[in-house]
């Protein structure tokens, strides 16, 4: 008799005002399980303890323990080692092996969760082998026999579940969470009646979704299982849950251990799994930035961006399809699951702002925020189907919360009830204009098609329906997550193990097949609701309204000499172009990212982050210059001195002095943008205006014995002029 134990738990019942806590050593609990009743009171309490003495008194420990250990429940309707060795492994217990004798060793502490045919196989494996460890520490067992028992294909040996038992997973789902609240003991012995809130028909229908894609996508796609859930949004009630493709098939095949060398699926319960989400995690991160003040409209750049921050740990994503489109809007972004503007999204959201908000919406995990970094938009942290499933059903109701459940009534052996369901309004945890973009852009096929086509599996024409796909690296997990204002349904397709699937087996390939096949069935019993509607909103500042600036068909002239430099074209430059200018710089330019609709910063350089989006963005539209030229249009026109050597040039070629009356005027000329005309000048008057390099000038008799100033002036296609000039001295000699 442990009496610490007993006043510890007297306390807890006493502070609790119920009999919360128990105080029981192993003697006491082979009294509580064969001689007493389960109900929890002081006098059975003092009936335990007078029993206890009186079997220590009687019986030796060994004698004791192994009345407890023939007698405590192992799971699976097994009492004691004996049924536990025959139910697990279909002999005796004196002929147990030393590794299905530490099997059955780990399953006391709680037969339902560490069951063999149960979900949490790797943690059944890994108590299994504390076990060995521990014996071989203290001399039952040598080393090297612990590590022969370990490495044994432990459940390869396994009897096949015998139990034939209607939606299994959910089943077991459900006596998880049973025994979780009441104790392993109270659930073997207490005669429950349980109520919940599967739904059959839609289960049928799931499981004969999963079971066909699965068979579809082993062909195609080397993905061995699937699982699919689904919801009632405005209640939170489970109405499907598909663990695997099948619950009762082979498990293990030959020579797998857990965890280690094999795929498996069958009883493990991929649905309450943690796995990576891929793209389908990205709503969350959105509507924490619409939240923050960022509009469907706002602009992202869609190029190649280090997010390292130059730091040795660069971060580059690509987009699956290894493309970048420039400018984007983050509808159009978040709709065709675009990668880099998802990390620029999550930046201005914030991690943990962005994990709040999943965690708002629904998600259980992802409970140490500062493991996480910009890749988490993209799949980088874990979370379980139910769990998504169950948070995108958040954006169904607007933004209202309701817990999952499984459980509508539980009724003890008397009849009383224990728990019943009572619906209630639920917990708002987004206001209804944020979540409405979200249903907006997810159920918007043409802001998909780009990507996903036009006849995709996500597309309705009769209904709005939301959804969000999602794959991992490698093509480990394919995702999809869609919604209706009364249905959310996730489904999950990849192997149990992680290994990567076949190239090209994303979300839309080998998840929404299924996920559509359950709603064509399904969706006919629902009403058609539509999903609050979105009102565009605008906010003063351009790049959230979605207005880039750009001016197009500017005639301009490259400076010669200066790389990307432009000047406004006039009679200086020959190569005038029509050039499109993009004035436009990152969001991080214009708006804090803490307060998108507040003041333009002061000072955008010190955003961590700004210098190498600035970067990225000048980059691509550098390899775009065709298209665009980055940087605003030129204010001034060009400059005489920066054409210099365009100029036209013109040299006079004339005698420096004439005897006779008549005087050849010729000019030789450079002009690089081509000549217009010449005109030739004596003493400021023109005598020739046209396009010939030369003229005859006759010598009036006044002009005898006199200095005569000639000059051309050349005019380029342009419009510029270039001149020269020269002095003639005239000597006509007189007549004889």
């Amino acid at each position: 008799i442990k009496f610490s134990s007993i006043l510890r738990a007297a306390l807890k019942d006493v502070s609790q005002r119920t009999a919360a806590q128990g105080g029981s050593t192993i003697t006491q609990q082979f009294v509580k399980n064969s001689i007493l009743t389960r109900e929890k009171t002081f006098n059975r309490k003092i009936k335990e303890v007078i029993l206890a003495i009186e079997i220590e008194l009687k019986f030796s420990k060994d004698e004791i323990l192994m009345m407890y250990l023939n007698e405590i429940p192992y799971g699976s309707n097994a009492y004691g080692i004996e049924a536990a060795a025959q139910t697990f492994f279909g002999k005796p217990a004196r002929e147990l092996g030393l590794d299905e004798a530490a099997l059955i060793a780990s399953l006391p502490k709680a037969p339902t969760y560490y069951s063999p045919y149960g979900s949490h196989i790797e943690e059944l494996k890994a108590r299994q082998e504390a076990v060995l460890k521990r014996m071989a520490e203290l001399g039952y067992i040598s080393p090297e026999q612990a590590e022969e028992a370990k490495e044994s294909d432990v459940f390869g040996k396994l009897q096949p579940y015998r139990e034939r038992i209607s939606a299994p997973h959910f089943v077991m789902y459900v006596k998880e969470q049973l025994e979780a609240r009441y104790g392993r003991e109270v659930m073997e012995q207490e005669g429950f009646k349980v109520y919940t809130t599967l739904d059959w028909d839609k289960q049928q229908i799931a499981e004969k979704a999963v079971r066909e894609g699965v068979e579809s996508n082993s062909k195609s796609w080397n993905a061995a299982n699937a699982a699919l859930v689904a919801i009632d949004p405005k209640t939170g009630q489970i109405l499907s849950m598909v663990g695997s493709k099948d619950y009762f098939g082979k498990s293990f095949p030959e020579g797998c251990v857990p965890g280690k060398n094999c795929k498996f699926d069958g009883n493990v319960n991929v649905a309450i799994r943690d796995r990576q989400p891929g793209s389908s995690f990205k709503p969350y991160v959105y509507a924490a930035a619409f939240s923050k003040g960022y509009t469907p409209e706002t602009y992202l750049f869609d190029v190649k961006t280090n997010f390292g921050g130059g730091t040795d740990k660069d971060y580059e994503p690509n987009n699956y399809d290894g493309n970048f489109r420039g400018p984007v809007k983050m509808k159009e972004a978040l709709a065709q699951s675009l990668n880099i503007p998802a990390v620029q999204t999550l930046y201005l959201a914030g991690v943990k702002e962005s994990i709040n908000t999943a965690k708002r919406f629904g998600i259980t995990t992802l409970n140490q925020p500062e493991r996480y970094g910009l890749s988490l938009v993209l799949g980088g942290g874990e979370v379980k189907l139910v769990d998504h499933t169950s948070a995108f059903g958040t954006f169904a109701t607007g933004g209202i919360r309701h817990s999952k459940t499984a459980i509508l009534k539980i009724e003890n052996s008397r009849g009383e009830i224990l728990e019943e369901f009572i619906p209630d309004e639920g917990e708002r945890v987004m206001e209804e204009k944020y979540v409405a973009i979200i249903d907006y852009i997810l159920s918007t096929n043409d802001l998909r098609a780009p990507v996903f086509g036009s006849n995709s599996p996500l597309r309705f024409d009769n209904r709005p329906v939301a959804a969000k796909t999602g794959t991992t690296n490698e093509f480990r997990d394919g995702w999809i997550i869609g919604y209706t204002p009364s249905l959310v349904v996730g489904v999950w397709a990849g192997n149990n193990d992680n290994s990567p699937m076949r190239a090209g087996a994303d979300g839309v390939n080998v998840s929404a097949p299924i996920w559509r096949a359950f709603l064509d069935q399904v969706l006919g019993n629902y009403a058609i609701e539509q999903f609050p509607k979105y009102e565009e909103e605008k906010t003063g500042k351009a790049i959230l309204d979605g207005k880039l600036n750009i001016e197009k068909d500017v005639k301009v002239c490259e400076i010669p000499g200066k790389d990307d430099e432009y000047c406004l074209a006039n009679k200086y430059c020959k190569d005038v172009k029509k050039r499109d200018f993009a004035g436009i710089h990152t969001v991080l330019y214009y708006a804090d990212k803490d307060d998108p609709r507040g003041d333009y910063p002061k000072n955008p350089q010190k955003d961590p982050q700004f210098s190498e989006w600035e970067k990225a963005v000048k980059k691509w539209f550098e390899k775009n210059e065709d298209k665009y030229i980055w940087g605003d249009p030129p204010d001034k026109e060009c400059k005489e001195e920066d054409f210099k050597k365009y100029l036209p040039q013109v040299k006079l070629s004339v005698p420096a002095s004439v005897k006779t009356p008549s005087l050849k005027i010729k000019a030789g000329a450079n002009a690089p943008y081509g000549v217009d005309s010449f005109a030739f000048f004596i003493n400021g008057d023109k005598i020739y205006s046209g396009s010939s390099s030369g003229t005859e000038y006759l010598i009036p008799d006044e002009k005898n014995n006199s200095t005569i100033k000639v000059k051309v002036e050349l005019k380029d296609k342009n419009g510029n002029i270039a001149e020269d000039s020269q002095d003639v001295s005239v000597e006509i000699p007189a007549a004889p």
